[in-house]
């Protein structure tokens, strides 16, 4: 299965890019707006991995060549960018498209969840989406420092979102191949609200609270 990282070159893609590299079998392939900012984060990555012992190639770019026959297309963008995004590459798309990204609004206060007119950024992503691409919300509480440190070990939930029960299966199979994430299905992407509005209150937390840097979720 190939799985590309639109916007790859960013922390959350980074984090993505190193765990499915190291830990499935699948080919990670990463966009950006730019071939060549691609081809550098692809050839960082790879050093990064080959310092831990994994030999492998990762891809690398323009966003629409990206996504054009993979399997899963990964917004691993801003949520500001996620429509142009998808706009870029909407002629590209034909596997399931996941959206991470949460919309974010801070002042002196701390960070709050600001969604857009729709609710979420992932009914942003299925509004944008073409025709018959399943969305997905996933991967939206993960604090992407530790996700890209592979010397970290991870305990964190994934919950998953999505009105397309195969879609949703599929990402919760690959974020299971993911050493120390466990998908939790959360139901339909009407509840993409809910989830996404943990983001602000994780990073809260870990600013306001010693020894919870890069702070994750656990459901038991």
């Amino acid at each position: 299965m190939q799985v590309a990282l639109l916007g790859g070159t960013g922390d959350i893609g980074e984090g993505l890019a190193l765990r499915l590299a190291r830990d499935t079998d699948h080919e990670v392939v990463v966009g950006s707006r730019e071939t060549e900012k691609a081809a550098d984060a692809a050839a960082a990555y790879e050093a990064t991995l080959a310092d831990h012992g994994v030999e492998t190639t990762v891809g690398a770019a323009e966003n629409p060549e990206a996504a054009a026959g993979a399997d899963i297309v990964v917004l691993a963008v801003p949520a500001y960018h996620l429509a142009d995004t998808v706009e870029a590459v909407a002629d590209d798309l034909s596997g399931v498209l996941v959206s991470p990204a949460v919309g974010l609004q801070g002042d002196e206060a701390g960070l709050h969840y600001n969604p857009p007119g729709v609710g979420s950024v992932t009914a942003l992503a299925a509004q944008a989406a073409p025709d018959g691409v399943p969305v997905v919300g996933a991967y939206h509480n993960l604090a992407a420092g530790r996700l890209g440190d592979l010397d970290a070990d991870l305990d964190w939930d994934v919950p998953v979102v999505a009105d397309d029960a195969d879609a949703k299966a599929t990402v919760v199979d690959l974020t299971d191949e993911m050493a120390g994430l466990r998908a939790l299905d959360a139901g339909p992407l009407a509840n993409a609200t809910e989830v996404e509005s943990l983001t602000p209150l994780l990073i809260n937390l870990a600013a306001n609270n010693e020894g919870l840097h890069d702070l994750g979720a656990k459901f038991q």
